[in-house]
């Protein structure tokens, strides 16, 4: 979806299922949570914009909101890895079309496999294809099937394209749960590896306590989403401004047990920067692990400490070079 000027695509935006665009109508359409949008989530969608491509018509994403397990378990939230913006640049970065956001609510957990095929997939998104991955289930109680689906599209009129795993270097297919578990290791290589790209976060800069102003390390405060289940510690990151800026960077995502162990914060010193950044949307994009939090005998071994910190990260920084193809992409969203 580019914009009128042409230049690179505008973030897609979530449409919600009850008023589905025309223009969205009649596509190949992938289904999926897409947590991650990992490297075997990519080889789905690749699938469906090939589809799309030999229908003529466009490539959608079908996802759900909120996840339908934080719906039927609303007591052991989800570490969502790509909240709902950070998988709409995503899936605009990797090229899809159109995306499609059903609200999943009781009236769509108690939908039988038959009704969601004849209410959602041809009846509102009148799709020609659908791609999913081999283990897809539909339906209450997920009693649908893949061989559901297929039959289904026979009656519909719509091609059913059902994805292998993708495999790693040691024969594991990828994972969200494997990358969430890799963050809160602290393991950002790996999880990256298995991304296929950086991993990032969106949000607003809020004010904080100004201590880093204070210790001659001014920071940009990001409040992540409670469900967040990065390992607390010191990291190598890259920060997006709004209009597309990169800036190196430094962050600490934790409690400060320097100061209060209070509410985790994400606070990101920019390098070399000067000016407000209060108010603005930001990327933070993480490159490496540095550190564990830590409490320190002093603050003077705390500001030791951070200048270490911030060497280190401008060394990984200065080797990372620009990334995948999809963080080139991602990049260029601004």
């Amino acid at each position: 979806m580019r914009d009128p000027t042409g230049a690179w695509p505008v973030i897609l935006a979530a449409q919600p299922l009850d008023a589905v665009p025309p223009d969205l109508t009649g596509g190949a359409v992938a289904i999926g949570n897409f947590d991650g949008v990992h490297r075997g989530h990519q080889a789905l969608l690749a699938r469906t914009m090939a589809d799309a491509r030999a229908l003529s018509a466009k490539s959608v994403v079908l996802t759900f909101e909120p996840n339908p397990r934080s719906f039927f378990r609303p007591d052991e939230p989800v570490f969502r890895l790509t909240p709902p913006e950070a998988r709409a640049r995503l899936l605009t970065a990797l090229g899809i079309d159109g995306l499609v956001v059903a609200t999943f609510d009781r009236a769509v957990a108690v939908l039988s496999p038959g009704a969601f095929v004849e209410t959602v997939l041809a009846g509102r998104l009148m799709a020609k294809s659908l791609t999913v991955g081999e283990d897809f289930r539909f339906g209450s109680k997920r009693a649908g099937t893949t061989a559901d689906l297929i039959e289904s599209g026979r009656r519909f009129g719509f091609e059913v394209d059902i994805v292998s795993p993708v495999i790693d270097d040691e024969g594991d297919r990828f994972s969200s749960s494997e990358i969430r578990e890799s963050l809160a290791a602290g393991d950002v290589a790996l999880a990256n590896r298995c991304l296929g790209y950086r991993w990032f976060v969106t949000g607003t800069v809020i004010p904080g306590e100004r201590r880093g102003r204070e210790l001659g390390f001014p920071t940009a405060n990001i409040r992540l989403s409670a469900d967040c289940r990065l390992r607390h510690g010191i990291y190598a990151v890259s920060f997006m401004r709004p209009g597309g800026e990169v800036l190196p960077a430094v962050a600490s995502y934790g409690r400060r047990p320097q100061f209060d162990n209070g509410a985790a914060l994400l606070e990101v010193y920019v390098f070399d920067f000067t000016g407000d950044l209060y108010g603005e949307q930001v990327v933070v994009t993480f490159h490496d692990w540095i550190r564990p939090e830590m409490k320190f005998p002093s603050v003077d071994d705390l500001v030791a400490t951070i200048r270490t910190d911030v060497e280190t990260a401008r060394a990984m920084l200065e080797r990372t070079g620009p990334g995948s193809a999809l963080d080139r992409a991602l990049a260029r969203l601004g």
